[in-house]
């Protein structure tokens, strides 16, 4: 029985620079697995929260928008009306509007998005000043773009836990 490779054993993807490999396989490791755990996910336990934490919801939306976010502050711009407002939803706990496959969805465009942009990422600006927010908190390309991998791979791994415990309780 042959097991699946994790996408950071498969190779170098094209296009990307070394040093940026580790990122794009993290948000492609990340963009299977929600994929695969959240394939027949019930939309009825969507919103639920377990022991007050964050709902699947809530890691779906959030997971989309902080690599909108983190993304664009890579790319030195502001953020846009629109991303505040997306920004002001994570975690509205409210099932209408939204399904499991429209936020999947949503995530996976947002994963194809930061790939683009990694791929256009030149390797001389890596370690280029970004500031971060309207306080301009100080952070590098590099430092995002890392730091958008790590954070989207601690919230798959908080909604996998989540999805889990909720299934079992229904």
């Amino acid at each position: 029985m042959s097991q699946k490779l994790e996408v950071w054993q498969r190779g170098p993807l094209p296009n990307i620079i070394p040093v940026l490999q580790p990122v794009a396989h993290a948000l492609l490791q990340a963009r299977e697995e929600i994929n695969e755990y959240l394939d027949g996910f019930p939309v009825e336990l969507l919103w639920i929260k377990v022991a007050r934490m964050a709902s699947v919801g809530f890691h779906l939306q959030h997971l989309s928008g902080v690599l909108d976010r983190v993304f664009t502050y890579a790319r030195s711009e502001s953020l846009t009306e629109f991303q505040f407002e997306q920004l002001r939803e994570e975690g509205t706990d409210s099932v209408e509007g939204f399904t499991v496959g429209q936020l999947v969805k949503r995530f996976d465009l947002q994963v194809d998005l930061a790939l683009e942009q990694i791929k256009n990422t030149d390797e001389a600006t890596l370690a280029d000043f970004r500031g971060i927010r309207r306080a301009g908190l100080p952070s590098t390309v590099i430092g995002l773009l890392f730091h958008a991998a790590e954070h989207t791979m601690r919230h798959v791994g908080q909604l996998m836990v989540t999805a889990a415990v909720v299934k079992s309780m229904n």
